[in-house]
Parts: structure tokens; sequence; C-alpha cells
């Protein structure tokens, strides 16, 4: 089966034009890689948090919203992470979309111009609608908090 195919419009940052636009890396990816648009390189310390640009603006369509979800290379072999992953881009944003990345490793990272930061997946989007009730349907499991299912 082939994935689905939208059209996402994308304009740059004056300045990022040298920025490559997000890519997919292999035939059935489901997530195109971010490049970092650092004028200088920014260092982040371990412990640390920094809002990384990538020079780009997206027009993603209604009914659907961009993901941005960290690099299993990077937060294996670095320790970073997106830390508002999956941080989500609403249809309706038109600014620049920056990365929050944070690092969880020992060492301190530091992001080059054009290293890949992060992933963006395009994802549909269902709105849900709330229904009060003074009864919820009943399950085996119930009220069981987190960590309850005995697994």
């Amino acid at each position: 089966m082939t994935a689905k195919t939208i059209i996402v419009g994308v304009s740059r940052v004056a300045g990022a034009e040298d920025i490559p636009l997000p890519g997919y890396q292999s035939e059935h990816a489901s997530g195109m890689d971010l490049c970092a648009a650092v004028t200088e390189p920014l260092p982040i310390p371990p412990g640390e948090i920094r809002l990384v640009p990538t020079g780009l603006r997206i027009a993603v369509p209604p009914g659907y919203e961009a993901q941005v979800r960290a690099r299993s290379g990077l937060a294996l072999r670095h320790g970073i992470f997106v830390v508002n992953a999956p941080g989500t881009i609403d249809a309706d944003y038109r600014g620049e979309v920056g990365v929050i990345l944070g690092n969880f490793g020992k060492e301190t990272f530091v992001v080059h111009r054009g290293t890949r930061i992060a992933q963006l997946v395009i994802q549909q989007v269902v709105r849900a609608e709330w229904e009060p009730r003074d009864e919820l349907d009943a399950t085996r499991r119930g009220p069981s908090g987190f960590g309850h299912t005995g697994h």
C-alpha cells in the first residue's frame, strides 16, 4: 500500500536559503528530517534546553498537523531529545518552525548549521466533541491508575 500524499506549503526565512527542505531518508520513512538554521554553532550543555531555528515556515492543510519528534540516533548516541515531543504545529500556524531540544546526555552537544536535529511527521487530525455523562461505560481495568494493567 502506498502512503497518501498531501501538499504542504513551505517558505524559507530570509537567510535560510541554504537550509535543505525537510526530506524523507528512506522509501517508507514516515518522518522527514528537519535541519538547524543556526547562524553560529549552538552548544547545548548537559541538562540544558535550547530553541533551535529551522529557517522554515510551513502551511499545514486544515485537517492535518505536523509533529516534531526526536531523531533516534541523536537520542541514543548523545541524549538529545525534543523536550515537548511530539511538538505540534497546527494548520493555522505560519511562524518559523523551531525545535525545542534538550540534552539528557553527559557531554555538551553542539548544533551546527544544517545539522539534522529532528523529524517532522504529517498526521491527520481527529477532533473530539465532549459528551457529558453521569456514568462512564464499565471496563475490566476500571479506575486503576498508571502501571496497574498487570504488565
